[in-house]
């Protein structure tokens, strides 16, 4: 009988840190009860947050150079409301 094999839910990367650095992850992830991959896995979440916020302050300071208006939480959710509303209206 053939085993079937699952595919992997996870990937392995392998990187290279100097040994002073290396100690430093060991002693964090040791601090804080993670293994390794935890540790890079919030970092790497960390990371992918912070470009995401520089990303969204460059295209604020694009909006503003071009005069765009600054709209606020509430005046999105009124205009999704209003678009779904309109939606709505031309399916009736």
């Amino acid at each position: 009988m053939a085993t079937q094999t699952r595919p992997r839910t996870t990937r392995t990367f392998t990187i290279s840190f100097p040994p002073e650095l290396a100690e430093q992850v060991d002693r964090a992830a040791a601090q804080e009860s993670r293994t390794t991959s935890e540790l890079f896995r919030e970092a790497f979440r960390i990371y992918q947050v912070e470009r995401t916020r520089l990303a969204l302050a460059e295209l604020r300071a694009l909006a503003n150079r071009e005069g765009v208006p600054d709209y606020s939480e509430e005046d999105i959710e009124r205009f999704i409301h209003e678009i779904r509303t309109e939606r709505q209206a031309a399916k009736s």
